[in-house]
């Protein structure tokens, strides 16, 4: 994909399955040839797209660390890639979840599961979200080193992803109680 952020640690690359996917099968096909996919073979599935997504979230904060090391003149292009690249990784995990939600529905009929897949959706877009309005914070901060108001923005927005990702732990464990209950 494209070149590493200036300074990373690492290079930036997003994963992706060559069906387009996120990685690994994808949630319609059965976990051995000739067999029926079983509800712990999708939460299996749930929980490598979960790997994914974090590890997408880590190179968009490497690529946004790097990214404030190249100002003031901020090397934009670079960073505009990645970010593009690191939302259709999240753009085709999403689908894969929304797949994987579908088939507890409809297929398995365990709509409290896949209940708890659209409560994780939600929260993981609450999560990008914030994460995008601290990336920018971060950036008014180094800009503005003297303001108050722009670190104690990135202190808040920071325990609020704390928060969030306390959130999301929850609903995972509660996805695998769940789903254990009924085995």
């Amino acid at each position: 994909m494209g070149p590493a952020m200036p300074g990373a640690s690492a290079e930036v690359e997003v994963p992706a399955s060559p069906g387009g996917g996120a990685g690994g099968p994808e949630p319609e096909e059965p976990a051995q040839a000739g067999s029926p996919v079983l509800v712990r073979d999708l939460l299996l599935q749930l929980q490598d797209l979960q790997a994914e997504r974090s590890e997408a979230f880590g190179l968009l904060d490497q690529g946004h660390q790097a990214y404030l090391r190249s100002g003031p003149h901020y090397d934009f292009p670079r960073y505009r890639q990645l970010v593009h690249e690191v939302t259709e990784a999240f753009a085709s995990i999403s689908r894969e979840v929304l797949a994987i939600q579908e088939r507890l529905r409809d297929t398995h009929r365990r709509p409290d599961l896949a209940q708890h897949l659209a409560r994780l959706q939600d929260q993981e877009q609450q999560r990008l979200e914030l994460t995008v309005a601290l990336q920018l914070a971060r950036q008014k901060a180094q800009e503005e080193p003297g303001a108050a108001a722009p670190r104690e923005e990135v202190q808040e927005l920071r325990q609020r992803i704390i928060k969030t990702m306390e959130v999301i732990s929850e609903i995972v464990q509660d996805l695998k109680y769940d789903s254990e209950e009924a085995e």
